[in-house]
């Protein structure tokens, strides 16, 4: 029988779900991205200053935040399927609502609605995984899922450049009609998802490799319990300090390449491309490396921290970027960093799944998540007052980047020296 277990199973549905998570994920980042990219014209049009955009992002990370507890409650309660239909609908809102702004406000009220929304997403994605791949594959699905982040980030572009370039929309306008793109997956979501067992699409070897983990016994998992497991918080301040270094080069990078090098990169596109792709094969890599040293026979703790370490050695070379006059050598060295911290999140999402039973795991992603949304909200407002203080010098800031993937796999390592299953009773 483990023989049996150990090898290729028969079917691929399992596989169909990853992929309609991975254009999920592209959707949601291609709509989470589209003001970062039109920030340094917008910026100009309306006259924002550094701290003017720290606070839109702020509203955005604060948002974001506290839709994390709300949407990981909502996915436990409900289910994924409920509960990332709602996800899609308020955060399409929240990306359409972008058209009617006019004033700093406005744009704050919109990035509140679409972070309450977009919070919904990565719970989705783990709570998913966890239902549809065994222990031993789930880091390379969520790595390939996670991998849609970046693909979301290197389309955006093209896509203000087909509905502002070649269909003639201005920027309110092309907002309000990219809003169909979460039309779009909210459609295939409701026709594609369900669980493995209720789909009937699943072939009997492939359920048998999907559950061949101990089966769980827990229903349900309150937050008050939650809350006061070591576990839950390894996860949650992992998150707050690294969840941030992905939003500051999320929103913030455009405005880097613009400022120090006098590079739009919503019309050069290739700078972006190769950074992105290069953090595509980090979420890949970082995933298959650790799914494969577990199916090796290495326990998940092993596997993980492992990876998660050699991960934040990746992060590194960020260190060297300020100042650099070779836009090339930056991009390079921004698309290493980027790798690094794809392969740390890739697995970082994965330990929730290792620790806690189903049931729990949206809820833990959500306390992770909102750590990490407090912690974005730091870096952006800092960010906007650091280089408003040193003329937009960001020396200090990637510095600070460098550092917090250590600190973040000591807090896991103090507070979960074994990665163990915890025991969670209501």
């Amino acid at each position: 029988m483990m023989e049996r277990m150990s090898a290729t199973p028969a079917g691929h549905r399992r596989w169909l779900i990853i992929a309609l998570l991975f254009f999920a994920t592209t959707v949601n980042y291609i709509d989470r991205t589209m003001l970062g990219l039109l920030a340094p014209s917008l910026g100009k049009e309306m006259n924002w200053s550094e701290d003017d955009y720290g606070n839109i992002v702020t509203a955005f990370q604060a948002a974001y935040a506290i839709g994390f507890l709300i949407m990981g409650w909502l996915i436990d309660r409900f289910g994924p399927k409920v509960g990332y239909t709602i996800a899609i609908v308020v955060w399409s809102i929240g990306h359409v609502a972008h058209g009617f702004a006019s004033s700093v406000a406005s744009f704050m009220a919109a990035r509140v609605v679409l972070g309450v929304g977009e919070a919904g997403h990565f719970p989705s994605v783990v709570r998913a995984s966890s239902e549809w791949f065994p222990q031993k594959e789930r880091a390379l699905a969520i790595g390939w899922v996670n991998s849609g982040t970046t693909i979301g980030v290197i389309l955006t572009a093209p896509t203000l450049a087909f509905f502002m370039n070649w269909l003639g929309l201005g920027w309110r306008e092309t907002f309000i009609w990219s809003g169909l793109f979460g039309a779009i997956l909210l459609v295939l979501w409701l026709k594609l998802y369900s669980n493995p067992r209720e789909s009937g699409t699943v072939s009997e070897a492939e359920l048998a490799w999907i559950e061949h983990d101990p089966p769980e016994k827990v229903q349900q998992v309150s937050w008050l319990k939650l809350i006061t497991l070591r576990e839950a918080w390894a996860f949650a301040a992992a998150k707050f300090l690294t969840d941030p270094v992905w939003f500051l080069m999320l929103f913030w990078l455009p405005k880097y390449f613009s400022t120090t090098y006098g590079v739009d990169l919503k019309v050069f596109l290739l700078p972006m491309i190769v950074m992105y792709l290069l953090s595509d094969v980090g979420s890949i890599a970082g995933g298959w490396m650790s799914s494969k040293l577990i199916q090796r026979g290495h326990t998940p703790n092993f596997a993980r921290k492992v990876t998660l370490l050699l991960s934040g050695c990746c992060v590194l070379p960020l260190f060297f970027v300020s100042g650099l006059s070779n836009m090339w050598l930056a991009v390079l060295l921004i698309g290493i960093a980027l790798a690094g911290h794809q392969s740390f999140s890739s697995n970082l999402l994965s330990i929730p799944s290792d620790m806690f039973p189903k049931r729990a795991v949206g809820s833990a992603i959500g306390l992770g998540g909102f750590a990490g949304g407090i912690g974005g909200m730091i870096m952006a407002k800092s960010t906007g007052l650091v280089l408003d203080a040193t003329g937009g010098n960001y020396t200090v800031i990637f510095m600070a980047c460098t550092i917090v993937y250590f600190l973040a796999v000591l807090a896991i390592h103090l507070l979960s020296p074994r990665l163990l299953p915890v025991s969670v009773k209501d």
